[in-house]
């Protein structure tokens, strides 16, 4: 019998009697991928030392050098609400573009001052349905086929691809291609979850996609190119030849001495479309209904008209009535000062840091007088409410849904009508932030009056003939555009006024 057919029965009788037991399953089964990787195409990797060659490194350092510009760029845009406003806002129509903007707050609360809410809300509902609209299914798949692809690539380029091949030369320095690597062979234990990592981002990459419209917008809303679409093109040739060769999933295998381990992948989540168009259409209409909550009550209505020449005043974004209205649904407790607190923050801004700082500067600075205790009460009163703005702006936050009162009413809400626990906490939460809201409403209020009583006697005391709070009137007069006393008049009454409408709210305000 010849050579060969000696061999056949020998193999023959190997594969017949070949041993059942797992562990020489394994063994032969590991041997076989070690073959299969030796005869491959890529020498990235010897079974027999276990060291991974400096093929590997060279081979991910090239796709390092061509991603480095990229790299950058998406290390600086970390904030994930932005890139999803940048991936819409290339896909919107000029007249989306136009609307987008009349629906601004900004813009909605411009227009309030000069159109009346009746006939404001209906006009921004419909600019608002016209901007839907053009959001249809294609428009919606593309939106959502190309953030898919940014974050692809975004994770594949953020990879510490530096870290990974310092391994292989300790002498590389990150960033740096002006001269060539000297790259040498390690022990394969040293990089294995490196590999699982880099297998994650660069298996989900997408291979056979079109990179020019992804480019496109980082022309249009970056103004730059980090990488070209002619270079990912080569970079997905290259990945897709490695993954199909499976060279790095037998390297794991053998180096893990499982030959059935298998990689896992997780595509990244696309679905922002959507969620974008209910967020618009949710923050619009919360706007609009702020405004028309702003109309309630006539005397109420009436005093903001003449303190902030708008019957629309809205400073507030989260201790809002709608926030209360959803706690009123589940019968919670509600905001109590939703109202006096967002006229007092409007109060804040468009008078005591302009008008009153304007006042309270021109006497207390340039000032000459007579005791230090005449102007202790008022100076201490102005200083308490220049903080008070930025307190009740800190306040406000703690409620949004990040806000750290915010974040457990999100969590405990969809569990208060089974959960008697979760209410009483809500409930306690709410109370403690009612608290905190009267206290700065009337602290605030005690401070404003006690500026108003003592610009009250400043009025009387310029008209004197021998002034006696103030020695040097003629001096201030001439620092100032206009005589102090038409001024502190001004603020006296905006003062009188505020005092009325926050005593008409908080008497209609029920703990």
């Amino acid at each position: 019998m010849g050579k060969s057919g000696g061999n056949f029965f020998q193999n023959l009788c190997a594969r017949l009697f070949a041993s059942s037991d797992p562990a020489a399953i394994k063994k032969r089964k590991l041997k076989s991928i070690a073959k299969t990787l030796s005869k491959g195409r890529y020498k990235f990797y010897r079974a027999g030392s276990g060291d991974v060659l400096p093929a590997l490194p060279k081979f991910l350092y090239e796709i390092y050098k061509a991603i480095a510009p990229a790299q950058h760029l998406f290390r600086s845009m970390p904030n994930d609400a932005l890139v999803k406003h940048m991936v819409i806002g290339f896909f919107l129509t000029e007249r989306q573009k136009k609307l987008e903007e009349l629906l601004t707050e900004e813009s909605i609360m411009t227009k309030a001052k000069t159109i009346p809410i009746e006939k404001l809300a209906p006009q921004a509902k419909e600019a608002l349905d016209q901007y839907c609209a053009d959001f249809d299914g294609e428009r919606i798949g593309a939106i959502e086929a190309l953030y898919k692809q940014f974050l692809a690539l975004r994770d594949f380029c953020v990879y510490d691809y530096y870290f990974l091949l310092k391994k292989f030369d300790s002498s590389l320095r990150e960033n740096d291609f002006s001269s060539g690597p000297h790259f040498e062979k390690i022990n394969a234990d040293y990089i294995v979850e490196d590999l699982k990592d880099f297998i994650s981002v660069a298996w989900v990459f997408p291979v056979d996609a079109d990179w020019t419209i992804l480019v496109q917008m980082f022309k249009d809303m970056r103004n730059t190119e980090p990488i070209s679409a002619g270079t990912l093109k080569k970079i997905s040739a290259r990945l897709n030849a490695v993954r199909e060769s499976r060279t790095l999933e037998m390297m794991l295998q053998l180096i893990a001495q499982d030959p059935d381990y298998e990689p896992q992948t997780v595509a990244p989540k696309a679905a922002i479309a959507e969620q974008y168009i209910d967020t618009f259409k949710s923050e619009t209409l919360g706007i609009l209904r702020k405004l028309e909550a702003a109309e309630k009550g006539s005397k109420v209505s009436d005093l903001v008209q003449k303190i902030y020449g708008t019957k629309s005043a809205i400073y507030l974004k989260h201790y809002t009535e709608r926030l209360s209205d959803s706690l009123d649904k589940k019968n919670l407790h509600g905001l109590a000062y939703c109202v006096p607190l967002n006229y007092l923050k409007g109060f804040l801004i468009d008078y005591v840091k302009k008008d009153i700082r304007e006042y309270c500067d021109l006497v207390l600075i340039r000032g000459k007088w007579t005791a230090t205790a005449l102007s202790a009460t008022m100076s201490n009163a102005y200083n308490d409410l220049l903080g008070a703005s930025d307190t009740i702006t800190e306040f406000d936050a703690r409620l949004a849904e990040d806000g750290t009162i915010g974040i457990k009413l999100k969590t405990l809400l969809p569990r208060a009508h089974h959960d008697v626990e979760a209410r009483n906490i809500i409930n306690r939460l709410v109370s403690d932030a009612n608290d905190a809201a009267k206290e700065y409403i009337m602290e605030s209020t005690r401070n404003l009056v006690a500026v108003g009583k003592t610009i009250k006697l400043l009025i009387e005391d310029e008209g004197k003939k021998n002034p006696a709070m103030l020695t040097n009137w003629q001096e201030i007069e001439r620092f100032s555009d206009r005589p102090p006393k038409d001024i502190g008049i001004e603020i006296y009454k905006k003062i009188y006024l505020f005092a009325t409408l926050i005593q008409t709210c908080m008497s209609a305000s029920v703990t």
